[in-house]
Formats: structure tokens, sequence, C-alpha cells
């Protein structure tokens, strides 16, 4: 188990929105937008908000103009609402993942696991519902976590802020 693992759980443990936070998402978001955010466990927001600021500092540095990837990074793990994980729960189902080199992943008939894999592709199907988002949104929420795509800019940007965070 890696040392970032361990800041992860403390962070989770930590986590609370402050005032630069919600005023942060409620820039970005519309009301239906922050009302699913705010359905995330805390320390879920706050991920989502780190690597949302992260993403907005590369734009900048790169003097890339992406909103709409500021807004993904928002939502990317809005998936996660299908079932929260406390931060105990979820360092479990980190270290047996592990452990167990991803076998777990057979065990997705129970809710807390499938929604651990499959939240992308969970949170992608919720957005796609509302039907207010294009393919390229869509898109870029559903592969957040798919490391065989490579070379496509944005969505490169997103996993690496989402890993670092």
């Amino acid at each position: 188990m890696s040392l970032y693992r361990v800041k992860q759980f403390y962070w989770s443990l930590i986590s609370k929105m402050d005032s630069k936070d919600k005023d942060f998402v409620d820039n970005i978001l519309n009301d239906n937008e922050k009302q699913l955010f705010n359905k995330l466990a805390t320390y879920e927001q706050k991920h989502c908000i780190n690597v949302a600021q992260d993403v907005l500092r590369i734009c900048k540095e790169d003097e890339i103009s992406n909103e709409v990837l500021i807004k993904v990074a928002l939502l990317h793990d809005i998936g996660k609402v299908c079932k929260t994980l406390n931060p105990i729960e979820k360092s479990l189902m980190v270290m047996i993942d592990s452990i167990s080199k991803g076998k777990l992943k057979r065990l997705n008939s129970l809710k807390s696991v499938d929604v651990y894999y499959n939240h992308a592709e969970k949170g992608y199907n919720i957005l796609k519902d509302i039907g207010n988002y294009n393919e390229r949104f869509l898109y870029l929420i559903k592969n957040h976590h798919n490391n065989s795509i490579v070379g496509d800019r944005e969505l490169d940007i997103l996993k690496a802020c989402d890993s670092r965070n």
C-alpha cells in the first residue's frame, strides 16, 4: 500500500467543504447538477473539487480554454451517488482489490463492489438520462478510468488530475 493511499484515507476523514469550495461549485454547476453533486459524500465532493481545480490550473498553464473539462472534473465521480462508501469501506475495497489483483471485481453483484468498479459507467448513464450533455462530455465521464485510451488531451488531463487527487 502506497503512502499516497494513506494520505488519501486521511484526507477522506478530514474533508470539509468551505465557502470557497461552495463558491467554486456554484460558479460552475447549474442547480440540477449541484443537487446531484451534493448527493456525493463530502470527501468525494472535495476530491472532485480538487480534481477540477487541478484541471483549471493545467488549462491556464497550457493556455487551454476549457470550461467544459472543469465541469466534467466536478462531475466525473457522480456515479458514486448510487452507493456511498464511507472512508473505511473504500479503503478496504482498495486494499482487497490490490491483494486480490482485481479479482474482487468478480463480486460485482455486491452494490459497493459494482459502484467501486463501474462508477464511471454509472455516472455516464445518470448524466445521459438527464439529457443535457453532448457525447464528448459523456465520453469523458465514462472513460476517466479507461487506461487503454491514450493521446486524448482532455481525457489525459482528467485522468492525470484524478490520479493526483
